[in-house]
């Protein structure tokens, strides 16, 4: 049997299941979860894969899944990926009421298209025909929020970074990975489109607490020592370092303040802050992080406060894999059509594949079939055989040119890539730039 015979079993089989996939990615819209909270999700994950046959781990960074699916042989191993978690959107229609939670970024879709994905190749009956295995990750936590919640969680040694990739790193779920994939969304583009080869920006999350001296705000302002001042000259410190930062390493500082006192008629004695520090590369962040720590720090001094600043992992810029970038690319254009595939757009927002992508080549496509703005009250999927069915299509048909003639194609590439970090140097960059 040839190679498109096999994808066209495939692209059958998942046709096949066409009703079921998108059932999946809505049930999970309407049932969000934040981050190493998805116990819902990762049970309908761990449900499906029970369907297909296949044994997975459970539990993994709490709530993660790990299904494999066998080839005839095991030289290689390619992951298809999909994120478990929600958003904070609780503006947004179908916000969970209690916990603001909404599927505002995707996330539903691409989780479906994973388990599409998964169910092509398994129904399809073709993994005995490729040289390698297939591993299916549900993975938790993509989205850098709560910080307060995974302080905690790191507190008692349940994880050590915040982002749910990063952990699987370190936990040794990508440890016989030899190349990944997955799909996000784009949003506000409603029509059948891809977006392929484009990078996404790193960052470094930080928690601020300035610390001041509580006094009656009325009768004896004098006695205190005002720490949302200390916080507000801080903003302000940051504001006039944008003319610092180049335009071509797209530093992004968004800080917010999560508590500006206690009472109205006391000084402000604890202000607490969360911000990002993003930018292109990673001297970038380095380099933008050591001035927003100055600035932070400027605030303190100048009232006589005092400043706490924690150093959080972010994420490491994406940096996709360009020959799979050319495979989804060319399996894509099949259902879309050749002129709706962009190339080169990067995002502005941050990811934790880019954390991936730095150590075994990855693919991170963005894909349209979506309204409304990411993150947003108004996102939402207009078109779902191109947000679920498509690029399930898509990434099993390139998991099969990559592992059809005796994987020829992936161990190619697995010999050509150069990593940035080995598990070990990445998790001790980590390490150390936090300790800086």
């Amino acid at each position: 049997m040839d190679k498109e015979q096999l994808k066209q079993q495939v692209v059958r089989a998942i046709d096949e299941h066409r009703d079921e996939i998108i059932e999946i990615g809505e049930q999970i819209f309407k049932n969000p979860e934040l981050g190493f909270k998805e116990h819902k999700t990762s049970a309908l994950v761990k449900d499906v894969f029970k369907k297909l046959g296949l044994p997975y781990e459970e539990n993994l960074a709490i709530t993660g899944v790990k299904a494999l699916a066998k080839g005839k042989n095991h030289d290689i191993k390619v992951a298809i990926m999909g994120e478990l978690d929600a958003v904070v959107s609780p503006a947004h229609p179908c916000a969970d009421p209690v916990t603001g939670a909404a599927h505002a970024c995707g996330h539903n879709a691409q989780i479906a298209a994973m388990l599409g994905a998964a169910m092509g190749l398994v129904f399809g009956d073709v993994l005995d025909k490729l040289s390698g295995d297939v591993a299916f990750m549900a993975v938790p936590a993509e989205e850098y929020v709560e910080l307060e919640f995974r302080e905690k969680l790191r507190d008692e040694g349940k994880i050590t970074f915040f982002g749910g990739k990063q952990e699987f790193i370190r936990i040794g779920a990508f440890d016989d990975i030899d190349m990944a994939m997955m799909v996000h969304s784009t949003g506000g583009v409603e029509e059948k489109k891809a977006f392929v080869y484009g990078g996404a920006i790193g960052f470094i999350g930080k928690t601020i607490r300035y610390k001041g001296k509580e006094a009656h705000a009325g009768a004896e302002p004098d006695k205190g020592i005002n720490a949302l001042n200390a916080a507000m000259l801080g903003l302000m410190a940051i504001h006039v370092q944008r003319e610092t930062f180049r335009d071509e390493d797209q530093v992004r500082v968004h800080p917010i303040i999560t508590k500006g006192g206690d009472l109205v008629n006391i000084v402000p004695a604890d202000v607490r802050l969360e911000t990002y520090v993003r930018a292109k590369t990673i001297d970038a962040v380095v380099n933008a992080n050591e001035k927003v720590n100055r600035a932070l720090k400027a605030g303190a001094y100048a009232v006589g406060a005092e400043v706490e600043i924690n150093e959080i992992p972010g994420y490491l810029p994406l940096q996709q894999e360009p020959t799979l970038g050319y495979l989804f690319a060319e399996n894509i254009q099949g259902f879309i059509g050749k002129e709706n595939i962009i190339e080169g757009v990067d995002l502005t927002g941050s990811t934790d594949a880019g954390d991936v992508s730095h150590i075994i080549p990855t693919l991170h496509p963005t894909v349209g079939g979506f309204a409304g703005n990411a993150h947003s009250k108004d996102f939402k999927i207009v078109d779902p055989e191109m947000a679920y069915i498509i690029p399930a299509k898509a990434m099993a048909l390139t998991v099969v040119d990559l592992l059809f003639d005796e994987a020829k194609l992936a161990k190619e590439l697995k010999a050509k890539f150069k990593p940035k970090f080995t598990k070990a140097s990445y998790l001790k960059f980590w390490d150390e730039l936090i300790k800086q």
